[in-house]
């Protein structure tokens, strides 16, 4: 377990989930689909802050060191040929148990109101975090960060790419994406909020041999981006709709 667990304990603090404008899309298209009862009670909790800026928070506060408890909750390590339910688990917490954890709280009648808004910016964040797919790690690469590529001729890793690299080359706000990815019916989106973080965090899985280039050290530009954006389009609609549908579940 030591092993496997230090390989994601060392990952930099750098490394984020789809940077701002990915977390910031999976929130806006989260609060858009919101029931009455749920946008209620989601800005009774925030207050003025919109769910899309509230999506970076636990980002923002990496660099305050009474925060690192929660450094571990931002990833999930799946072997190739495992599941969650088999791979063995972090004592400090990872993004599935994390998740589960916050969506029970917030059911909670008795949370002070702070904590009502620490468990509700945690769980906005980390459902985005578990649809970038490279947050789901094998547990040899530090979630592809330790896996050297060039991107448009410049060293970066597969981390940072699926991070913000392929999102920033589409020089969108957050707002205009989400717009742009926002178009799903009804049966769409009751058959993408099936499941639970566990078997979103499995899907995960099923990217690699697309996600991965054959060797280390690869240039990747057009053609990876070309081939990759789809999915990078339907992990941020994904997790948007899904996290609507936690906390419709949740508050009504």
């Amino acid at each position: 377990m030591r092993t496997l667990i230090s390989t994601f304990i060392l990952l930099p603090i750098t490394s984020f989930a789809w940077g701002p404008t990915g977390h910031r899309v999976v929130g806006q298209i989260a609060e858009d689909h919101l029931s009455p009862k749920a946008q209620k009670a989601v800005h009774r909790i925030l207050g003025d802050e919109s769910m899309a800026m509230a999506a970076t928070w636990m980002d923002d506060v990496r660099s305050d060191r009474t925060y690192d408890y929660m450094r571990d909750w931002h990833w999930v390590t799946v072997p190739d040929g495992s599941t969650y339910a088999a791979a063995e688990k972090n004592p400090n917490g990872d993004a599935v148990e994390a998740i589960n954890r916050m969506v029970m709280a917030l059911k909670s009648d008795t949370l002070s109101p702070a904590r009502q808004q620490f468990c509700l910016k945690v769980l906005i964040h980390l459902v985005g975090d578990l649809h970038q797919p490279l947050h789901v790690g094998r547990g040899d690469d530090k979630g592809g960060n330790s896996f050297q590529v060039q991107w448009f001729k410049k060293g970066s890793n597969l981390h940072r790419v699926w991070d913000s690299g392929m999102i920033d080359e589409e020089a969108l706000s957050y707002s205009e994406l989400a717009a742009a990815l926002d178009h799903v019916d009804n049966a769409q989106m009751q058959q993408m909020v099936r499941g639970k973080a566990a078997d979103w965090a499995q899907e995960n899985t099923g990217f690699r041999q697309q996600i991965y280039p054959p060797e280390q050290g690869a240039d990747l530009g057009y053609d990876y981006k070309y081939e990759n954006w789809p999915l990078v389009e339907q992990q941020m609609l994904k997790g948007g709709i899904r996290l609507a549908g936690l906390l419709n579940a949740i508050f009504g």
